[in-house]
């Protein structure tokens, strides 16, 4: 994912489109994964809210099963 897809401007203002880690500063924004955000540097995460909502435009899913090595 290149740096175009963090960030888009608006009437002349640089607008951040993830969120940042709260915890390691604005620099580093967290992944958005289909039940959770997540910080790839210190592992921090929120959980999105379960239930339905109407903004909701994918279907949601499962996680995934984990196989025994």
């Amino acid at each position: 994912m290149n740096s175009s897809n963090y960030y888009k401007i608006e009437g002349g203002k640089l607008i951040r489109t993830h969120r940042s880690c709260p915890k390691c500063g604005p620099s580093y924004f967290l992944a958005n994964h289909y039940d959770r955000w997540s910080c790839g540097k210190c592992g921090y995460a929120v959980f999105k809210r379960k239930g339905s909502s109407k903004t909701t435009k994918a279907p949601r899913r499962s996680p995934r099963k984990r196989s025994k090595a």
